[in-house]
């Protein structure tokens, strides 16, 4: 009876081994949030708090501050990036950018990282966060939103 109940248990871990292996890579993980990119409405949202909150430094079209933003200044701080194609904003899945933005760049990357990216979860809601990154994805390129797309696909939990 035992030996039984033993190869029963060891079917069992084995199936449920080979089943977690078979499983394919999930498409979006539970704590990957959504970027309203093809939302009307909440693009021209995301567009209206772009421009109060994030334009003074990323620029009103989106392009940074050019033309050296890979550049450090003499402090050790690089200038703003553009959020356009041209940026690497898209190079990061929604998780990441939503952590940036309501934490700010320090507070992310750590160490002596010096960046003069605030955060702004205390002035923003995450639906708000999210409209602005919607906003920023709906101006890329079909090739590059597809792309971050896939690099949000590939993010397992």
């Amino acid at each position: 009876m035992m030996k039984k109940t033993l190869s029963i248990c060891f079917l069992g871990v084995a199936a449920a081994a080979v089943a977690l292996v078979a499983l394919p890579a999930r498409t979006q993980s539970s704590d990957q949030p959504e970027l309203p990119y093809a939302d009307v409405e909440r693009i021209a949202e995301g567009a209206m708090l772009y421009a109060e909150y994030c334009a003074s430094c990323h620029g009103a079209k989106l392009e940074g501050q050019q033309p050296n933003w890979q550049d450090r200044d003499a402090d050790g701080y690089l200038p703003a990036p553009p959020h356009d194609e041209t940026g690497h904003t898209w190079h990061h899945d929604n998780a990441l950018l939503m952590r940036i933005v309501k934490e700010g760049t320090e507070a992310i990357v750590g160490g002596s990282y010096k960046s003069n990216m605030i955060g702004f979860g205390d002035v923003l809601t995450d639906d708000e966060i999210a409209n602005i990154l919607g906003y920023i994805k709906s101006t890329w390129p079909a090739e590059i939103q597809e792309i971050h797309n896939e690099i949000n696909s590939r993010r397992l939990p």
